[in-house]
């Protein structure tokens, strides 16, 4: 199978509008022989992922949750210090996100690449 690589340059641009198009990429629904139970889908590389666009407060307002497992152990981190500490993580938790909750999801995110 050969994959191509996509360049995406994201700088002022939507975070969930261009995490769909790379979703839609990563999976291969761009692709005529697109099958849903195989991994058929392009490489993606992604630049100036710090200068991405969000709408509203949500650099304020959203959170991320975490449980340890232990009771009263909830953790809640707001996607602004995430995105201060490490942009791509805020990039690849939409992206990991909108992929199907299978198999798959762990090797098209493999294919997810920052430069």
């Amino acid at each position: 199978m050969n994959r191509k690589t996509h360049t995406i340059d994201v700088s002022g641009k939507v975070l969930g509008r261009i995490a769909t198009e790379v979703v839609l990429i990563l999976r291969g629904k761009n692709k005529p022989t697109f099958t849903p139970y195989l991994d058929e889908g392009d490489n993606v590389i992604i630049k100036n992922v710090d200068k991405m666009k969000f709408t509203g407060k949500k650099l304020d307002k959203k959170v991320y949750k975490h449980h340890t497992g232990y009771i009263g152990h909830l953790k809640v981190t707001k996607m602004g210090q995430v995105y201060e500490k490490n942009p791509q993580k805020v990039f690849i938790k939409a992206v990991h996100n909108m992929l199907p909750k299978n198999k798959l999801r762990k090797e098209m995110m493999k294919r997810l690449r920052f430069e």
